[in-house]
C-alpha cells in the first residue's frame, strides 16, 4: 500500500530571507499563551494540525515588524512582509514605508514593492519631530523648487521668510509622524 492515496506527504518548511524578530502566541487548543517565544520562521512553519490553532503577534524585539503588524498576524502575513522587505531592502526606511501603507488602509494582499516605490513618499529621520519637520521642509523646498530656493537663500531682504510648517501643510502634501522603537520619522507624501 505504499502507492496509496492516503500516503502522508511531509510539509515543506518555509525559510525566511530576513530576520523578522520574535513572536508571542496564544494556543486555542490549550486556551493559554504559548510557553515560549517563537521566531518568525517558527510561526511561518507552525503546524496547526499537530500543534493546534494559534494566533501570533510580534513580541516587540523588532520595532519595524511591530510597526507593520499592530496586533495579530498570520504566517502568510509574515511571508508577505519577508518578500516585500527583501524587494525593498532590509532597512528601517522600508519598514517605515510599509507601516505607512498599512496605517493608511492599503490592502496588504495586493501591496507590492513597486507600488510602494512608485508612491511619492519621502522619509525623514531625527530625534525631535519639530527638527525633522524643519529639515524635511527645507530639503523638499530645495529639491522641488531649486531656483526659488537659491533666490531665497541668497536674499538679504528682511521679511523674506520661509515657513517650514506652512510649506508642509500645503494642499499638495500629506505628512505622517511615525515612531519605530525610539526612532522618529516623518513621512511626507506628495499628492
Amino acid at each position: 500500500m505504499a502507492d496509496s492515496a492516503f500516503t502522508i506527504q511531509q510539509r515543506e518548511r518555509k525559510t525566511l530571507i530576513n530576520d523578522l524578530g520574535r513572536f508571542e502566541g496564544f494556543s486555542f487548543r490549550h486556551q493559554s499563551a504559548i510557553s515560549r517565544i517563537l521566531t518568525a520562521e517558527e510561526v511561518v512553519n507552525w503546524d496547526h494540525d499537530n500543534n493546534g490553532e494559534a494566533e501570533f503577534w510580534p513580541d516587540g524585539d523588532h520595532c519595524g515588524v511591530s510597526a507593520v503588524f499592530n496586533g495579530n498576524c498570520t504566517a502568510a502575513d509574515i511571508v508577505w512582509l519577508d518578500e516585500l522587505i527583501d524587494a525593498l531592502g532590509d532597512n528601517t526606511e522600508s519598514f517605515v514605508k510599509v507601516a505607512w501603507f498599512m496605517n493608511n488602509g492599503y490592502d496588504m494582499s495586493t501591496m507590492t514593492a513597486d507600488q510602494i516605490e512608485d508612491e511619492m513618499l519621502y522619509v525623514f529621520h531625527g530625534d525631535c519631530f519639530i527638527d525633522i519637520e524643519k529639515e524635511a521642509a527645507f530639503e523638499l523646498f530645495e529639491t522641488w523648487f531649486p531656483e526659488e530656493y537659491a533666490v531665497w537663500e541668497k536674499s538679504l531682504c528682511p521679511g523674506l521668510d520661509f515657513d517650514p510648517e506652512r510649506f508642509l501643510a500645503g494642499p499638495e502634501l500629506s505628512t505622517t509622524s511615525v515612531t519605530i522603537g525610539t526612532e522618529k520619522f516623518l513621512v511626507v507624501q506628495s499628492l
